[in-house]
């Protein structure tokens, strides 16, 4: 299978509903620069390494069957790859997708890349994957709720999934937005709105209602004197959630 871009059906709910135009914007329109390692999304090249060591931690890609929701174009489905995870990765945006699979195309790899929701994927491919991630996306969309009550239906019993957003707090405020948007400009300003962050007890509480046990999480920080972010205890900014779903599963 070569690297591919292919569109699911979406209902009308699912197609508009829960996506919001103005945020898939804020990275279509830089979809080009997106490898771009010193780039306006050099942040996400500089945590893809840590995150990616701590989710083959928990789940040992290697031979899993693993949906990357929210791939943009495609860093951390790349890095899943190289571990040799066989990738399906969806995105919103069509203009990521095309630099997705020209990437990966050039690199070699397999990967199969979807213009879709996780909820119109959901209604055909319930307890399809082994692993489910779905990484700095929950702030974009209008209804996180909605994404993981399809997250959890993709994943299969004894399963896991993969979450990272940022903790609503004043400190996630500073060092987010004003230290990362308008002061060091690690990002490009207006990517985060700050009502739209999720407290880890709301994104745990969710996942066990749909019979998931909360098994890891770690947050994750960045020094401006050393220039290097680091995995740390502390959640009260950016922060990475792991969850198993229960060998009987629910679909919630």
């Amino acid at each position: 299978m070569s690297p591919q871009s292919h569109t699911e059906p979406q209902s009308h709910s699912q197609a508009h509903t829960n996506v919001d135009s103005a945020e898939i914007h804020k990275f279509t329109h830089r979809a080009h620069e997106w490898w771009d390692p010193q780039g306006p999304f050099a942040t996400l090249h500089a945590v893809n390494p840590l995150r990616l060591k701590w989710i083959d931690g928990q789940a040992d890609l290697a031979g899993k069957k693993v949906l990357d929701v929210g791939c943009g174009a495609g860093i951390l489905s790349e890095a899943m790859a190289v571990r040799g995870a066989q990738v399906t990765a969806l995105d919103a945006g069509a203009e990521h997708l095309e630099v997705a699979r020209e990437h990966a195309t050039e690199a070699g790899l397999e990967i199969h890349y979807l213009h879709t929701t996780a909820e119109a994927h959901a209604e055909h491919h319930a307890g399809d994957y082994d692993v489910v991630t779905c990484l700095e996306m929950l702030e974009h969309v209008p209804d996180p709720d909605a994404v993981i009550d399809a997250l959890v239906k993709l994943v299969r019993p004894g399963g896991w999934l993969f979450l990272s957003t940022i903790n609503r707090t004043p400190r996630a405020f500073a060092e987010a937005i004003v230290g990362a948007e308008y002061i060091l400009h690690m990002l490009p300003t207006g990517t985060h709105e700050y009502g739209r962050f999720i407290r880890p007890s709301e994104l745990g509480a969710a996942l066990r209602r749909h019979g998931f046990e909360v098994t890891a999480m770690t947050g994750l920080t960045y020094s401006p004197l050393s220039g290097r972010y680091r995995l740390v205890a502390r959640t009260d900014v950016n922060y990475l959630m792991a969850a198993r779903r229960g060998d009987a599963g629910s679909d919630g």
